[in-house]
């Protein structure tokens, strides 16, 4: 194993370490184990065998003061990363989301013989269109999550490829709901809707007092409603204090298994606007979205943003597959109406369902494992002569 390929992996968010994990898990597989890992990661990292240079979470800094406070220790990583890099040499350097950092050592590295392979697309999209051009200046490969994206990356000249969403290969689709029911004590005749407000505290501040007003008109037109709220670790404790006087019996659960689980046993969900919009796709679960932020922040959004939807979901399809209510339209008479129109009516359900399908298939389910694709992707790159 000494004298097999390195890989050297940046890791620089949690949400990040089970990409990382994921990767190597794949690369280990087509390598038959003849692979080494060195970088910074987190712990699904280093249960796949990842030598770690320093841990992911010394990265993981969140808002503008947090970061000042940290630059001076971070540029200082920044430094000590590219000259470890260089020392041991790797066969590439793969980097996953977290451009700031990333891009930071990448842009040091470029020309030193080491393949520089990102992984997770910039939402170009999105906003900040001329980023395609600046990291096609240093970057060799890019892997990209949504279908849509290599062709602002191709036009630049910056080799991108397709993988995969990484939750295509979560268990969002084989929930039990049965399992959830009896386990939570849910009565066979309870209409469960699933509350999702979010997963940062800002996001739960603002849409939790809105999501309980819109659940008190549900009640009254759904007397046998019932709520389940999954969330993170980190974020039940506050959740579990805005729900304590809801009209209506509410669940919090935690792990993916119950989340998951949830999902197939509930009719509809109510989310705040994110990455769940995915999951739900691949759970087939009809949703309203719901978001809602600052004024001053929503004017310079206006300003910034170049996409017609908030969803992803709705992004991806660039039409309205489910229903988003934000800003001034974000409020109890306006979700409680979009929600009742989805436990309600089948066929409101049942159209959205249909979309959702065609949106997973479209993201690879049942397809491929985005992961093993992302896997051979590296091998091409690095070429069979260093990664026999």
């Amino acid at each position: 194993m000494s004298n097999a390929p390195l890989f050297f992996l940046i890791v620089g968010e949690a949400s990040g370490d089970l990409l990382g994990a994921r990767l190597m898990a794949a690369l280990k597989k087509r390598t038959d184990g003849n692979v080494r890992f060195a970088g910074i990661g987190g712990p699904r990292m280093q249960a796949e065998g990842i030598e770690l240079f320093f841990p992911q979470a010394e990265l993981a800094h969140v808002g503008l003061f947090e970061v000042l406070r940290h630059i001076p220790n971070l540029l200082r990583r920044i430094n000590e990363t590219v000259a470890e890099v260089e020392r041991q040499c790797p066969v590439a350097l793969i980097t996953i989301d977290s451009p700031d950092f990333c891009f930071r050592v990448a842009k040091q590295l470029k020309g030193k013989g080491i393949p520089l392979i990102h992984y997770v697309a910039p939402s170009v999209w999105a906003w900040r269109p001329g980023r395609a051009k600046k990291i096609a200046r240093f970057l060799d490969h890019l892997l990209a999550l949504l279908p849509f994206e290599p062709p602002y990356f191709t036009k630049e000249n910056l080799p991108c490829t397709f993988v995969g969403h990484s939750i295509v290969e979560s268990d969002a689709d084989k929930g039990n709901a049965a399992r959830f029911r009896a386990h939570y004590n849910v009565p066979d005749d309870a209409m469960l809707l699933a509350v999702l407000p979010g997963s940062r505290m800002s996001e739960i501040n603002r849409l939790m007092p809105i999501f309980r007003a819109t659940v008190k008109q549900l009640h009254v037109w759904h007397p046998r409603l019932r709520v389940v709220i999954p969330t993170v670790t980190g974020m039940a404790e506050s959740v579990a204090e805005f729900a304590c006087d809801w009209p209506v019996p509410v669940t919090i659960v935690q792990s993916d298994e119950d989340k998951y689980d949830s999902f197939a046993a509930s009719t509809a969900a109510l989310a705040c606007s994110g990455t769940i919009s995915i999951e739900l796709a691949m759970a087939r679960l009809p949703a309203i979205i719901a978001y809602k932020v600052s004024p001053l922040t929503a004017l310079l959004a206006r300003g910034l943003l170049k996409i017609k939807y908030a969803t992803l979901i709705n992004i991806m399809r660039d039409r309205l597959i489910m229903p988003e209510y934000l800003q001034g339209n974000c409020t109890p008479d306006k979700l409680a109406g979009a929600v009742h129109a989805l436990l309600n009516n089948p066929d409101v359900r049942e159209k959205q369902i249909e979309e959702l399908a065609a949106v997973a298939i479209w993201l690879g389910k049942g397809q491929f494992a985005p992961s093993d694709r992302a896997a051979q992707v590296v091998l091409d790159v690095v070429g069979k002569e260093k990664c026999p």
